[in-house]
């Protein structure tokens, strides 16, 4: 298992329960440069075909963590943290406190309006074939919409978008 610091609701932080992907030495210079990459070009470079904004072939994940990671399997821990309540079915993924340093101020509404979940409207509607502004404006649109049969109609769809593994890698 693995644990990481993550931003809940109201900007709280919490600790995240995942199955771990990565070998234990890996460094997160890639990741930090692919973030603030992403964030910052979101919204200046249009999608093209089938781009998908997500680090593809990444050199630290290991060989089950691929298939882990691909059939959304290492979340499972995750359920951990919805007992917890620290973390909710369906909401806004629960970005790294690194990551919030690098948002502009209407971004850091994704993470002060509701509380952070499994899977959200982002997932099954674009999961990681968006740009980062388009991810904040679903998480937002789902926090001004939040209520019982919207989270039935998005936990529903989310084996469909694990299973197709559109954007998942």
């Amino acid at each position: 298992l693995f644990t990481q610091v993550r931003i809940g609701r109201k900007g709280k932080p919490f600790t995240i329960l995942k199955f771990r992907t990565m070998y234990v030495d890996a460094g997160h210079a890639i990741h930090n440069d692919y973030v603030t990459w992403f964030i910052k070009s979101s919204g200046q470079q249009g999608r093209q075909g089938d781009d998908v904004f997500k680090i593809t072939n990444d050199p630290r994940i290991t060989r089950v963590g691929s298939f882990l990671r691909r059939n959304s399997l290492d979340e499972l821990p995750q359920f951990w943290n919805v007992f917890r309540g620290d973390m909710s079915l369906v909401g806004p993924r629960p970005p790294l406190p690194f990551e919030v340093d690098q948002y502009q101020p209407w971004h850091r509404r994704r993470v002060l309006e509701a509380a952070p979940g499994i899977t959200g409207l982002w997932q099954v509607m674009g999961r990681s074939r968006t740009t980062f502004d388009e991810m904040v404006r679903l998480d937002l649109r789902y926090a001004r919409k939040r209520s019982l049969w919207p989270d039935i109609k998005i936990l529903a769809a989310t084996p469909r978008a694990v299973v197709s593994g559109k954007g998942a890698h």
